[in-house]
């Protein structure tokens, strides 16, 4: 079974990330890296109740990262890290987040 998750800016730009060959994260350690992703980003809960799903933290955090991040090089080490906290979080073997349209597909 294949694992990989895809992270999506629309037409912009598609960052595809392998995990089959990559230690997996446990759970907890992906919620916690989320978490962390989420504050130190400052990104902003979409609900307006405050909760904040796992799947909403998922696409907020790639949003307040930005397309950069994903593309240059010098940050490949945290964006492998964020697919493989994504899979783990969600767990689900194959993961497509679409930034543009705020959405996660299985």
């Amino acid at each position: 079974m294949r694992n990989e998750v895809t992270v999506s800016w629309g037409d912009a730009a598609t960052y595809r990330f392998d995990l089959d060959e990559v230690q997996p994260m446990t759970h907890e350690a992906a919620r916690i890296w989320l978490d962390e992703q989420f504050v130190a980003l400052e990104c902003e809960p979409v609900r307006a109740s405050g909760k904040v799903l796992t799947a909403d933290k998922v696409v907020a955090v790639a949003q307040g990262a930005g397309q950069d991040r994903f593309a240059q090089p010098e940050h490949s080490a945290w964006a492998k890290t964020y697919a493989q906290a994504v899979s783990a979080a969600l767990a689900k073997p194959v993961v497509r987040v679409d930034v543009s349209a705020l959405s996660i597909g299985y």
